[in-house]
């Protein structure tokens, strides 16, 4: 699924790595950069998410935020997220709900794992439609961060 901009955001809610719902509707009026990764602690996925984190008093100061979306556990996420000193909140679709909402899912990715986010990007805006979407099919590449960083300035 590929998405145009302007197009209504899929709404979802996910449990975070501190176990509380988050909801894509909880952040109407912020510009919000979603940022899909297939696995915590692989390499390419710490290097995504340490990128946006390094990045972060840039989108804080443009009334931004930031959520991370893959399928591991909460539990995964939490550990994910505290030795990586994330400042954003990282949510489970351990269900693979979202990330197939939002088209960003492997049928078949490496190892015979089934069902494992794709990397992806996307920029929503304060109405809650989608002004950027990047979905990746090769897991070891790097979303435009660049792209990213100008599209919600």
């Amino acid at each position: 699924m590929s998405f145009q901009p302007g197009q209504p955001a899929p709404q979802f809610t996910l449990y975070s790595s501190a176990l509380k719902e988050v909801s894509l509707a909880d952040f109407k009026g912020k510009k919000v950069v979603i940022h899909f990764f297939p696995m915590a602690f692989t390499g390419t996925c710490t290097t995504q998410l340490c990128t946006m984190r390094d990045s972060f008093g840039y989108y804080e100061g443009l009334n931004a935020v930031i959520l991370g979306i893959s399928v591991d556990s909460p539990f995964t996420l939490a550990k994910f997220k505290e030795e990586n000193n994330y400042q954003f909140d990282l949510l489970s679709d351990f269900n693979k709900e979202v990330s197939t909402a939002y088209g960003s899912i492997y049928e078949n990715f490496v190892f015979g794992l089934k069902g494992v986010s794709k990397r992806a990007a996307f920029v929503i805006d304060e109405e809650q439609n989608i002004i950027y979407a990047e979905v990746l099919e090769v897991a070891t590449d790097l979303p435009d961060f660049n792209a990213i960083a100008a599209i919600v300035k």
